[in-house]
Order: structure tokens, then C-alpha cells, then sequence
């Protein structure tokens, strides 16, 4: 793998968080992350014990990705914690919550609990070539839960629950056997 200056890494962490800002303060994911992913890009997550979710390449990305997965999480912060730089192998990773726009009775934030993050693989010229987010599956499910018990689910990601329902196929959902990572 490449070496990359940490000065590098460190600026794309800084133009990264920057864009998130931008993407959350608008709700437009694609428009301010898309440009980040080389063509040929790869980005997955683990969606429970025989699924996952996968896109390749910047247009999958675009549309899948930041587009059809971030559906009804409209007003959502994916506030980083911590980030970690490895210059050697041009890898980050960056730590952070999710945190739903609605407060609990008791005041506190409605978040996924357990750690939450993102693995990223550094292509140079401010792109990544390679993410893999990870969560507590079990976690979203239960604040998902809470957040319609308490009227706060959205009518985008209650419409995207339902499909899950029913089994109806969503885009860059895979089952195990099927899926190529990069």
C-alpha cells in the first residue's frame, strides 16, 4: 500500500468533516460527499448476521449509498469523536454517534448506541477508494423502535422499515455468499 503524508490524511479528514457539516446543515448527502469516492470506489456495512449492504463505484455510491440509505434520516448528526490516521497504510478511521433530531422525555438525545464508525481507504487527490462503516445492527433496530413508539419516525425511513418488512429487495442489499467487498 501507499504512503501518504499525514499532513495529506489530515486535510482530507479536515475537508471530510467540513462536507459532512455541509451535507447534515442541508440534508443532501450526495451532493456534498459524492465527489469524495474515486469511480471505482467500494463502500459496505454489515446489516445483521446474513446481510450487507454494498456499493461499488461513485454512482452506486451517489444513489444507494447517500442517497437511498439516508432516506427519512432527514435532520440527523453523525458527529465524529474520534479519528485515527495510519500514514503508512493511508488508512483512517473515524468514530462517531448518530444522533436522531428529536430529545427523549427525560431530555437526553435519541442515538444509536454502541459504537459507530467509519474505515476509509485513502486514494490520494482528496478521494477514498474503499469505506466500511460499522454499527450495533441491534442498537438502530431498538431506537428505530423507540423513535416510533414516540411518533419521531420519519415517513421516509418508515417507508424503508416497511420494504425491509416485506422482504422486498432494497438497492446494495446483499445476502452472505453473494457479496465482493474490494
Amino acid at each position: 500500500m501507499a504512503r501518504f503524508p499525514r499532513a495529506e490524511l489530515e486535510e482530507m479528514m479536515q475537508r471530510w468533516l467540513k462536507a459532512n457539516q455541509n451535507a447534515e446543515a442541508e440534508n443532501d448527502w450526495p451532493k456534498y460527499l459524492t465527489p469524495f469516492y474515486t469511480e471505482d470506489a467500494v463502500y459496505y456495512w454489515n446489516m445483521g448476521p446474513h446481510e450487507d449492504f454494498i456499493a461499488r463505484g461513485r454512482q452506486q455510491i451517489h444513489d444507494w449509498a447517500l442517497g437511498t440509505e439516508m432516506e427519512g434520516l432527514e435532520g440527523w448528526a453523525y458527529t465524529y469523536e474520534q479519528i485515527l490516521i495510519d500514514e503508512e497504510k493511508g488508512e483512517i478511521v473515524g468514530f462517531w454517534k448518530q444522533i436522531a433530531p428529536f430529545k427523549r422525555p427525560d431530555g437526553s438525545n435519541y442515538e444509536i448506541a454502541g459504537v459507530g464508525g467509519s474505515w476509509f481507504r485513502y486514494a490520494g487527490n482528496f478521494m477514498w477508494s474503499w469505506q466500511r462503516d460499522f454499527f450495533d445492527v441491534k442498537n438502530m433496530a431498538t431506537l428505530f423502535r423507540d423513535l416510533a413508539k414516540a411518533g419521531h419516525l420519519s415517513p421516509g425511513l418508515r417507508t424503508r422499515i416497511e420494504k425491509a418488512a416485506r422482504g422486498e429487495a432494497l438497492p446494495g442489499h446483499v445476502k452472505y455468499g453473494t457479496r465482493r467487498t474490494g
